[in-house]
C-alpha cells in the first residue's frame, strides 16, 4: 500500500503541543547541567514577522536543540525590542495607542514565531515597554549616575523643526530629517549622556579577548573607537581676536608640519564665532554649514567648502610664515579639538579643498628612491610611508623618526606658559547621548527643581510610568503637552518641580536584557547576582546571534552596560557578555517590476522558454521586468511572507531551505524551486522511513561492521560525528550535505528492508541507522523527527533524546577518491581503498572506462601514481 505523504498541517501543530505540555524548554536555573545560552537578537514588534526572522531563529534554534541533546541545561529565550518610533507613527497615523498597538504586534507575532516549531523558553518573555522591565533601566540610570557613568551637559545635536526632536547623525539624509524632510537645524541642547568615553581603552582591549567574534565586526568596532597617538599643537595666532592668542590643533601627523598650507575649523569652533561677528558673509556660511548632516558617510561624500575668516596663525618653526585660517564644513567640533591643519599633499581630502581654494600643495613626503627635485602631487595624494622632503631638519627622516623629533622639539618651546607642542592619545568614540524628545520611550527618572537643580526620582517611586492619556495631534513629544504629568514636588525641598519629558535612546533598552533573560521573575533588582554571571551564572552569552547592521552601535552599547553592571553591583565579574557571535546574511530575493511598480512574488507567474526566463502578472497576464536581486524589503515588495510558506509546505521545509542554501554568514537566495526542493527533500524522507517501518517493528539497534551492513553503520555512525561538528561550528549548510548524503546511502538498504529482502543484520544496522538519523536531523527539522520517530515505535520523544552515540572506528573512512588525469587533464574520478597499493590503483584507473576509449586499446607510455593524491596516464 502507498505510504501517505507527510501532512506538515496536520503533524506540526501537534507536535508542538506536546512539546508545550511537556514543558520540554522551560529552562531551571537550578539545573545542575553544564550552562548553555544561546540567544538571537530579539525582534521589534513590527506587525509581522519576515524571512530574516526565520533564519536567524532558526540557527539559533539548531544550536539550542543541539546543546540540550548533548547534555547542557539550554537558555533559549524571547523577548520584544518594543519601544520606538514606528509606534508613535502608528498612533498618530491610526489613532491607536502606541501600548495597544505594540501590544496587538507582538500577540500576532507571538503565535507566527510559535509555528517555525522554536524550543524557546516563553515563560521568560518580556516586552522592553512592559513597566516591569523598564522600572530596573531607571534604577540602573540613577546606579550609573551615582557612579559618575552619567552626565547631564550642553551639546550640538542634529534638530528636526517639524518633528521637534533630536536627530541621529544617520537620521539626516541630505541635511533634512528621514521623516519629515525639514531642514535639519544644529542645536545646543541639554542632554543625558552615557559616559562610554570613560571605558574606551577597556573596550578596545576587550576586543582581543573575543576570540569567537568575527574579525571584520571586531574591526568595524575598533574602528570606531577610533584610538589614534598624536600631537596637541598650539599655533600662535597673528591678528587675533580680543582674548584668543592661539588655535589648538590635534595632529597624527605632526611629521608633515612643514607641508601645511592651511588651518580648517568647525563652523561652531569659537575663534569662527568671533570671526564672523563683524563678517556677515562668513556668519551666513556658517549658519549654512549647521543645516547639514554630520554623519560620517555625509562628511565623507558632500562637496568640502570652506570660506576664509580672514585670520592667520604663526608657524611654529618659522616665526615669518603665516597660514590663513578657514572655516571648513568638514571639520565637526567634536572630533579632536574642532581644528586642524592642511596638508594637501598627504591628505586627499586637504588635497581636493586646496586645489578647489588656490592654496599651495607641498610635497613632505615621497616614495623611497624618488627624487625630490622632480616629485610632485597634483591631483591624488600620497599617503604612504616614505622619506621626508622639503621640511627643513627633518629631510632624509622616516616620517616616524620625523614625528618624534617634531614632538620633541615642540615639547620644549613653550606659549603662554604652556609647551607648544603635548602627545595626546585621542579617541574617536564619543559619549552616548540617550535623550529623545519622544513619548514611546523609557522615562528617564529626574525631576527639575528650580531650587534643588536635577534630583533623582526615589527607589520607592519608580517606576516613573508612561501616561496613557496623550495625543499626538500636535509636533513634539506629548510628554511636555500632557497637562499634569510631569508637573511633581521636588523628592528634596517639596517645592514645585517638572519630571524630565525626555525619554531614553531604545539603544538602552536591548543594551542589557540579556542580562535580565537570566532571572526575569526578580522584583527586587535588575539581575540576580547567583544566576547572572559567576560560578552558577548564565552570563556570558555563549552564542549570539544576529545581523551584521547591529555590528557597531549596538554591540558596543551592549559591552559598556556589561561594565557598567559590574562597576555598579549588578554583574560579579563578566564584562564582555558575548563570547561567540554570529552574523548571518541577510534573505535576498529578485525584483518584479510591472507597469504601476513593484509586484510581490505572490502576484507573478514564472515561465521559461528557449532558455529565457519570464514573468507575468498572474492576474492580467501583463509582463513583468525581472530586476536584480536585493535584500527582501517592503519597499521593493520583494518580500515572502513565511505564513504563507509555513501554511503551503510546513515549517520544517522553511527552516531546511534557509540552513541548506548557502554558508549561513552569507547572503540566502529566496526560490520557489529552492523551497519547493526542500519540501520534496522532507517528503522522501518520510517515505523511505514510514515505508521501512513496520519490517522494523521490534527490531534491536546493532552496530555491524561487515557487509551491506557494515557499510550502513558506517554511514550512520560517520554522519553522527559529521553533523555534531558542522553544527558546533555552524556549519548548518554543511550538515544538510551530510544528511543529504546518508539518505543516498540508505536509499538502498532501507527498500531492501521495506520489500522484505534484508537479512537481520543489515535490519539491526538499519534500525540503529534510522534511530540515529532521526535524532541528528531533530535540531533541523524538528516536527518531521518526531513524526519519525513515533513511525518506528519510538519511546518518549525526540525532543528529549541524547545526541548519539558513535564508534570512532567506523568513522575512518576506508576509501579515498582520487582524480584520473589524461596526459595532465582530469577526466574522471577513482573510489578505491585506501590501503591499495600502486600496482591496484594503476589496474583499477586502466579499467575505467573514460581511459579504456582514450588509450583505443593501446598501452599507455607512463602510468604515474601519487600516493592517496592522483594518478596521471600519458597516453
Amino acid at each position: 500500500m502507498a505510504t501517505e505523504r507527510y501532512n506538515a498541517r496536520v503533524a506540526e501543530p501537534r507536535w508542538r503541543k506536546a512539546w508545550d505540555e511537556a514543558g520540554l524548554f522551560r529552562t531551571r536555573n537550578e539545573d545542575p547541567r553544564p550552562k548553555y545560552y544561546v540567544l538571537e537578537m530579539f525582534p521589534y514588534p513590527s506587525g509581522r514577522i519576515h524571512m530574516g526572522h526565520v533564519r536567524n531563529y532558526t540557527m539559533g534554534d539548531v544550536v539550542a536543540r543541539y546543546k540540550r541533546a548533548t547534555g547542557s541545561n539550554v537558555l533559549h529565550p524571547m523577548g520584544w525590542d518594543a519601544f520606538g518610533l514606528p509606534a508613535e507613527n502608528a498612533a498618530r497615523d491610526n489613532k491607536v495607542n502606541p501600548r495597544d498597538w505594540t501590544y496587538a504586534n507582538i500577540e500576532t507575532m507571538k503565535g507566527q514565531l510559535k509555528t517555525m516549531g522554536l524550543s524557546l523558553d516563553w515563560d521568560r518573555e518580556f516586552a522592553t515597554c512592559d513597566p516591569s522591565y523598564y522600572r530596573h533601566q531607571q534604577k540602573m540610570f540613577l546606579d550609573f549616575w551615582q557612579a559618575g557613568l552619567v552626565e547631564r551637559k550642553a551639546a550640538k545635536v542634529n534638530w528636526d523643526p517639524v518633528d521637534m526632536t533630536v536627530l541621529a547623525n544617520e537620521q539626516v539624509i541630505d541635511g533634512r530629517g528621514w521623516r519629515s524632510g525639514a531642514p535639519v537645524e544644529q542645536r545646543d541642547l541639554t542632554q543625558w549622556f552615557f559616559k562610554i568615553t570613560s571605558m574606551s581603552q577597556d573596550l578596545l582591549d576587550g576586543l582581543d579577548t573575543l576570540d569567537r567574534w568575527p574579525d571584520k565586526v571586531k574591526l568595524m568596532q575598533a574602528n570606531w573607537i577610533g584610538r589614534s597617538e598624536g600631537l596637541l599643537i598650539r599655533w600662535p595666532l597673528d591678528t587675533a581676536p580680543e582674548g584668543v592668542s592661539e588655535l589648538e590643533v590635534y595632529t597624527t601627523r605632526p611629521d608633515t608640519i612643514f607641508g601645511a598650507s592651511f588651518m580648517a575649523i568647525a563652523a561652531d569652533h569659537p575663534l569662527a564665532k568671533k570671526a564672523a561677528e563683524n563678517n556677515p558673509a562668513l556668519a551666513a556660511f556658517i549658519e549654512e554649514v549647521r543645516h547639514r548632516g554630520t554623519s560620517a558617510a555625509e562628511l565623507e561624500t558632500a562637496e568640502k567648502k570652506g570660506m576664509d575668516t580672514g585670520l592667520r596663525v604663526v608657524h611654529p618653526f618659522d616665526a615669518s610664515w603665516t597660514l590663513p585660517v578657514y572655516v571648513a564644513n568638514f571639520v565637526l567640533m567634536d572630533y579632536g579639538t574642532g581644528a586642524i591643519f592642511g596638508c594637501p599633499s598627504g591628505d586627499q581630502r586637504d588635497l581636493d579643498f586646496a586645489n578647489k581654494y588656490g592654496l599651495p600643495v607641498v610635497p613632505v613626503v615621497m616614495p623611497e628612491g624618488a627624487d625630490a627635485a622632480t616629485f610632485r602631487i597634483v591631483d591624488e595624494a600620497f599617503v604612504d610611508d616614505g622619506v621626508m622632503i622639503n621640511s627643513r631638519f627633518l629631510d632624509g627622516m622616516k616620517p616616524k623618526a620625523a614625528f618624534d623629533d617634531v614632538a620633541a622639539r615642540l615639547e620644549a618651546i613653550t606659549i603662554g606658559g604652556r609647551p607648544m607642542g603635548e602627545r595626546k592619545v585621542q579617541f574617536r568614540l564619543r559619549d552616548w547621548l540617550i535623550s529623545r524628545q519622544r513619548y514611546w520611550g523609557c522615562p528617564i527618572p529626574v525631576i527639575h527643581c528650580d531650587a534643588c537643580g536635577a534630583v533623582p526620582v526615589p527607589a520607592d517611586q519608580l517606576p516613573v510610568v508612561l501616561p496613557s492619556d496623550v495625543t499626538f495631534d500636535k509636533p513634539g513629544n506629548p510628554l511636555d503637552h500632557h497637562p499634569t504629568w510631569k508637573h511633581v514636588k521636588c523628592p528634596s525641598c517639596g517645592g514645585d518641580a517638572r519630571r524630565d519629558t525626555d525619554t531614553m535612546d531604545t539603544f538602552v533598552d536591548s543594551s542589557w536584557y540579556y542580562a535580565r533573560f537570566t532571572d526575569p521573575w526578580n522584583e527586587e533588582a535588575p539581575t540576580t547576582l547567583a544566576h547572572v554571571d559567576g560560578p552558577q551564572g548564565w552570563l556570558p552569552v555563549n552564542q549570539y546571534i544576529g545581523g551584521i547592521e547591529h555590528a557597531i552601535l549596538h554591540l558596543l552599547y551592549s559591552r559598556f552596560f556589561a561594565r557598567a553592571m559590574k562597576a555598579t553591583g549588578h554583574l560579579n565579574a563578566v564584562e564582555e557578555p558575548f563570547e561567540g557571535l554570529f552574523t548571518q546574511g541577510m534573505v535576498v530575493h529578485e525584483t518584479y517590476k510591472g507597469p504601476k511598480g513593484y509586484v510581490t512574488p505572490a502576484e507573478v507567474r514564472l515561465d521559461e522558454a528557449d532558455g529565457k526566463r519570464r514573468a507575468v502578472l498572474m492576474s492580467t497576464g501583463d509582463e513583468v521586468e525581472i530586476g536584480p536581486i536585493e535584500k527582501m524589503s517592503k519597499s521593493k515588495k520583494n518580500v515572502v511572507d513565511p505564513d504563507d510558506i509555513i501554511a503551503s509546505y510546513g515549517a520544517d521545509t522553511a527552516r531546511w531551505f534557509m540552513l541548506s542554501d548557502s554558508p549561513p554568514d552569507r547572503d540566502v537566495i529566496w526560490t520557489e524551486a529552492g523551497v519547493e526542493g526542500a519540501h520534496r527533500f522532507v517528503q522522501r524522507i518520510w517515505r523511505l522511513v514510514a515505508e521501512a517501518a513496520p519490517e522494523l517493528a521490534g527490531v534491536t539497534p546493532a552496530t555491524a561492521t561487515e557487509g551491506e551492513a557494515g557499510a550502513v553503520s558506517r554511514a550512520a555512525h560517520r554522519t553522527v560525528m559529521q553533523v555534531g561538528e558542522n553544527i558546533g561550528r555552524l556549519g548548518f549548510n554543511n550538515a544538510v550535505a551530510r544528511v543529504h548524503k546518508l539518505v543516498n546511502d540508505l536509499q538502498a538498504p532501507l527498500t531492501a528492508v521495506a520489500e522484505g529482502r534484508a537479512d537481520a543484520a543489515l535490519k539491526g544496522a538499519v534500525r540503529e541507522a534510522l534511530e540515529m538519523f532521526v535524532t541528528i536531523i531533530s535540531p533541523m527539522m524538528p516536527h518531521l523527527a518526531e513524526e519519525c520517530w513515533s513511525a518506528l515505535g519510538g519511546t518518549g520523544m525526540v525532543a528529549e533524546k541524547a545526541w548519539p552515540e558513535y564508534d570512532a572506528a567506523l568513522t575512518v573512512d576506508n576509501e579515498i577518491v582520487l582524480p584520473v588525469q589524461i596526459n595532465g587533464k582530469k577526466r574522471a574520478d577513482l573510489t578505491i581503498a585506501r590501503d591499495a597499493d600502486q600496482s591496484a590503483v594503476e589496474a583499477a584507473a586502466l579499467a575505467l572506462d573514460v581511459v579504456r576509449k582514450a588509450l583505443e586499446g593501446k598501452d599507455p607510455r607512463k602510468v604515474i601514481v601519487v600516493p592517496q593524491r592522483i594518478v596521471n596516464v600519458v597516453i
